[in-house]
């Protein structure tokens, strides 16, 4: 019998080679927790080499989960516990292990071959570099043969089944339960029973291997969080964002397409979409960014919602249709899951460097509405409104994620329908029965001055498309100066108008509630600290942290990013000093101190991975110190 230890939450991080199934059953884990009611997030890490040498530094594969019975806004900074599938493994992810931390290896890898892999002169398991740790080595591989000894398999589809051995282990020692993942192995394996069977069998193996030998002195649990009524699952940012798409395309009754050439991270969008055809919504595979950028356009021409997506090679690739659109005041949406550049750069990698891309990346005055999502369980409703911007103001608008908001996962409270945007295009998708004598492709709506959306074959509608200079209301090519000047402006007062828009362009703040919309006539605050996109988490784990040393602190999330909110520089005067942090070299940092004169101070990085709060945290506190 294992005494039950209760923790508050655990941070675990399994890594192998890419081919060892980590992410499946990482994702597994974080379903399987999502469902006995714990916060999860998640951090999977993959190699940048689709087919590194097995054994190799280059090969591993990592897959990072921090379980909770409270609210939590990180995959964790240091690791409780490391379960490493060979030598690679361990020397890649070792120093993220806390001292005293619980460290899982499977020994069958240690032999001569996989420590040679890893640059290992010495195994580690026979010198005294893992003393600080609670090492426990397992034959995971010889184990999981003996697991499956009876069932007729070929030796490489038995090890492929060691993976799920190695969760049977993680399930018993942090009380999961097996029974999601057993129906999940069922399904994926329905047409190949044998290997259901399997892996089940190992999954098991491995529980029973840990009851058996009492490797371990405690068993832990993880209690359950206190979580607002409603229905929940696990998601993923690029799963969220898809369902946005399809959800909104049958609310409004109105046919989405999107359309992708595949790219890492953002190539599970479309996979998932694909799924959805029945919904209505259509998806398109191009032969490259030009094609479905170009194709979503002509989605959009003929009166329904295209959407293109990619990551930043392709965004590049996309720039001078998206300037059609522009020209042309048609809505597109354009997703970009960012990765770290520049050109192939590190595919596998997070970073947020495409955002001076997003603002300037296209020639002449090009001005685009930029939204951003900040965590996978935001991405649903930032998506809705991107498509809602785009409709409304007869726009393209980029939305940007990156890979680790579209590859993390997060428990997410699915929404009602009652709570979708309207659908907001002031009349002007203008049907047959709704001829107008006096017709203008370009009279614009007094309010948002978007123009008509206008469905083609209409008689009585024509009017001129093209990438040319369009003359005010008429919409004819126009070479006039000052005309050329008078529809810059528009466009450009077009975008600045979305921030009178009804919503306000809210903002998401952590900290001080003195603080939150401004301070005129109060103590100024000692730091406000502003981030967007993936770095929402770390900023607000700093937050509290700070805090809690008694620090006046307060954040501000950005999903606006163009315009910027009209509220946002009453509260950068609210505080002494302003932290812009970032993965990227300074980017959005740029663009406030442009905007607001103000002297900010930026924390940024780009090596891959995102921000920890410590690495927040730290030069806060050593500039407030000052």
């Amino acid at each position: 019998i294992f005494p039950m230890q209760n923790l508050s939450e655990v941070t675990i991080r399994i890594a192998g080679d890419s081919g060892d199934g980590i992410q499946l059953i990482g994702n597994e884990l974080s379903d399987t927790s999502t469902l006995q009611m714990n916060d999860v997030e998640t951090l999977p890490d993959f190699p940048a080499e689709i087919r590194a040498p097995m054994g190799t530094l280059a090969g591993v594969s990592g897959f990072q989960i921090k379980i909770s019975s409270n609210d939590i806004h990180t995959a964790g900074d240091e690791l409780d516990v490391l379960v490493a599938l060979n030598p690679a493994a361990l020397k890649v992810n070792l120093a993220s292990l806390k001292e005293n931390g619980t460290l899982i290896v499977n020994t069958n890898t240690f032999n001569n071959r996989g420590l040679k892999l890893a640059d290992y002169e010495i195994s580690p398991l026979e010198d005294d570099s893992l003393k600080k740790y609670q090492t426990f080595p397992i034959e995971i591989t010889n184990l999981n043969q003996k697991a499956l000894k009876e069932l007729e398999l070929k030796t490489k589809e038995v090890d492929r089944c060691k993976n799920f051995f190695c969760l049977g282990i993680i399930y018993h020692l942090y009380n999961r339960k097996i029974d999601s993942t057993i129906d999940f192995l069922k399904k994926k394996f329905h047409s190949k029973p044998h290997l259901a069977e399997a892996n089940i069998t190992a999954l098991k193996g491995g529980v029973a291997y840990v009851e058996a030998t009492e490797i371990f002195t405690n068993q832990y649990s993880i209690a359950e969080m206190s979580l607002e009524k409603g229905t929940y699952r696990n998601i993923s940012g690029n799963e969220a964002i898809a369902l946005a798409f399809v959800a909104l395309s049958s609310h409004w009754k109105m046919d989405f397409f999107y359309a992708s050439y595949p790219i890492t991270p953002a190539s599970d969008v479309l996979h998932t979409l694909s799924n959805y055809k029945h919904y209505g919504l259509k998806t398109f595979q191009a032969e490259d960014e030009i094609a479905a950028v170009c194709s979503a356009i002509g989605s959009s021409y003929a009166g329904n919602l295209g959407i293109t997506g990619t990551s930043g090679p392709g965004f590049c690739l996309k720039a001078e249709a998206i300037n059609l659109a522009v020209m042309v005041e048609l809505p597109l949406v354009i997703l970009n899951v960012q990765r770290a550049g520049p050109s192939t750069g590190l595919p596998t990698k997070t970073e947020q460097a495409d955002l001076l891309q997003s603002f300037f990346g296209r020639n002449g005055e090009s001005p685009i509405p930029i939204l951003a999502v900040s965590k996978p369980s935001d991405c649903f409703a930032v998506t809705m409104e991107a498509c809602r911007i785009a409709v409304k103001y007869m726009t393209p608008v980029i939305l940007l994620s990156d890979g680790y908001i579209g590859n993390g996962t997060q428990p997410w409270k699915i929404p009602e329908e009652k709570d979708f945007p309207l659908l907001e295009i002031n009349k002007n998708k203008i049907k047959q029965e709704n001829l107008q004598k006096n017709f203008a492709p370009y009279q614009r709506d007094s309010k948002t001055l978007a123009r008509p959306w206008v469905l083609p074959g209409q008689e009585g509608f024509e009017y001129r498309i093209g990438g040319l200079e369009k003359e005010d209301i008429t919409g004819n090519v126009s070479y006039d100066a000052k005309n050329h000047d008078k529809m810059c402006r528009l466009r450009e007062q077009k975008i600045n108008n979305i921030a009178n828009d009804k919503n306000n362009l809210p903002m998401t703040i952590f900290g001080e509630e003195n603080f939150s919309e401004g301070n005129s006539g109060k103590e100024k605050g000692e730091a406000l600290i502003i981030g967007w996109g993936g770095t929402s988490g770390a900023i607000q784990t700093t937050v509290e942290n700070l805090q809690k040393k008694g620090h006046q602190v307060s954040a501000v999330i950005l999903h606006y990013l163009n315009p910027l909110p009209l509220k946002l520089e009453s509260l950068i005067n609210s505080f002494e000093k302003i932290f812009v942090v970032e993965i990227n070299l300074g980017q959005l940092n740029l663009i406030l101190r442009a905007k607001y004169l103000k002297n900010t101070y930026s924390i940024n990085k780009v090596d891959g991975k995102p921000f920890s709060s410590k690495e927040i945290e730290n030069p806060i506190l050593q500039e407030i110190n000052n």
